[in-house]
């Protein structure tokens, strides 16, 4: 049935699920970038060089292979700071003062940034941790408006961190400093995450069921779960494997809801005795099991019938992730099914992308180098013998969910404050504002990927879903 009526316009960030935004704002980044100057300069630079000092052909090749990634790297750090903004833009700034939004309380640093001089992010949040600035008032109400008083160059302090810890530990990615930075970070003290987690306990994007109201962040964790047992269809004594289970929600979850036995393994000794407190309390200690243990000793026989990864995969690294493929599809029956939910960054960078990717990699999620774009994820899955059943990108879940939990934070400042002080939880106050925006804006987002053993026998025909709007009347062709 058609009509000659115009569609109804549909409302820009109307879901009440979602934080809308008060500015919207592209940043400079890959479209400004120009990718034939650095060609230039990686030929061109090493061929001024030979030149000059009368070397040969070869010796030109072996400076072009050793100048490139330097080159590259100056010519952003360069851009970064010279970069304009982009004029395709919604709104305009509200070129309201610095004041507006923060108390500087360090004379030197407000001698340097004060009324239309904006400070570069990655200053802001080190001196706001030290307790230099004060914010006037909500962080996520000022980050909503941060183009009005930040930037986002590649300064001194995020290239050392890049040059001398980021890059290191992707190199690296030892049992021993897997264990070091998990340990460190989620044994902090399981009151510290239920203070923004709450009564779940689940540290990855919950999914909204509903987009015309406001669901609480339990309603999102359990339309979550659901939707991940049912993705891999769970079913009464399957053999489940949980990969980076965290508190084992997920693996309780499913033993109680879906008879599944079901094995969670994690690093984090809190997590551990958490998760098999919870099991106990929810009487199904005997089917679900949480084990304290780095990935790689997981028990890989008997086979498991469904293997679950909620970002923990990004913990891997990229160096390690074609080898960690392999194992899971070393432990997945051949008729099995492999759920990975991943954090990932966009292609169509920008460089406000940087700034928060390596906040997040310092201060909250350290190790976790294997955030990549899809098309990098799915091409490791096929590499190792997998066969892409589905994906879906969940960020504005994600977004919704990251505000759920700022809500939280805020409301138990006092707690936090008592039990950990001002350092970590300004920490965990800018993490949780910003990221809201962030995964709403898709600079970093969450896919969720269903992968099956690619074997001529896998029975694909199980997997049959039905098209969205079958069964709806016919229209005409």
């Amino acid at each position: 049935m058609t009509t000659d009526s115009a569609p109804t316009a549909r409302a820009a960030f109307s879901s009440p699920s979602i934080a809308k935004p008060t500015l919207l704002r592209e940043g400079g980044g890959a479209r400004e970038y120009n990718s034939y100057l650095l060609y230039a300069l990686v030929a061109g630079v090493p061929y001024l060089l030979k030149r000059a000092l009368g070397l040969s052909l070869g010796t030109y090749f072996v400076l072009a292979a050793l100048l490139a990634l330097p080159i590259g790297a100056l010519t952003l750090v360069v851009h970064s700071w010279i970069v304009r903004t982009p004029t395709d833009q919604i709104g305009a700034l509200p070129n309201q003062p610095i004041e507006a939004y923060m108390t500087i309380l360090d004379k030197e640093l407000k001698a340097k940034y004060h009324g239309s001089r904006k400070i570069p992010m990655e200053e802001f949040f080190e001196r706001y941790f030290d307790g230099d600035i004060d914010l006037t008032g909500d962080a996520l109400e000022m980050f909503e408006k941060r183009y009005d008083w930040a930037i986002f160059p590649i300064t001194l302090n995020v290239a050392r961190f890049f040059l001398l810890q980021w890059i290191p530990e992707l190199l690296w990615h030892s049992k021993k400093q897997d264990e070091t930075q998990v340990r460190d970070h989620y044994d902090r003290g399981d009151d510290f995450y239920a203070a923004f987690l709450g009564d779940r306990m689940v540290y990855t994007s919950g999914l909204i069921g509903d987009a015309t109201r406001r669901e609480t962040l339990e309603e999102l964790q359990d339309n979550k779960l659901r939707d991940v047992c049912e993705r891999v269809q769970m079913r009464a004594g399957d053999r489940h494997l949980d990969l980076g289970c965290g508190w084992g929600t997920l693996a309780a979850f499913a033993a109680k809801n879906y008879g599944t036995h079901s094995v969670g393994v994690t690093l984090g000794r809190n997590q551990t005795a958490f998760g098999n407190a919870r099991a106990a309390a929810w009487g199904v200690a005997d089917r679900a099991q949480l084990l304290c243990m780095d990935y790689r000793d997981t028990p890989r026989r008997p086979r498991y019938h469904r293997i679950t990864c909620l970002e923990m995969a990004e913990h891997v690294g990229v160096r390690k992730f074609n080898e960690f493929l392999l194992q899971v599809r070393d432990m997945l029956e051949d008729d099995g099914l492999f759920y990975l939910q991943i954090a990932g960054l966009r292609g169509a960078w920008q460089y406000e992308d940087f700034s928060w990717g390596l906040f997040m990699a310092k201060y909250v999620f350290p190790g976790a180098d294997a955030s990549c774009p899809l098309n990098w994820v799915v091409a490791q899955l096929e590499a190792a013998g997998f066969e892409v059943r589905s994906s879906d990108t969940v960020g504005v879940h994600y977004s919704a969910t990251l505000d759920r939990w700022y809500e939280n934070w805020m409301q138990n400042r006092d707690q936090v404050v008592k039990s950990y002080g001002k350092r970590w939880f300004r920490i965990w106050e800018i993490f949780l504002a910003w990221s809201v925006i962030i995964a709403r804006q898709g600079s970093s987002t969450c896919y969720q990927i269903l992968a099956h053993k690619n074997r001529n026998a896998f029975d694909r025909g199980a997997l049959i879903r039905q098209p969205l709007g079958y069964g709806m009347p016919s229209g005409s062709v």
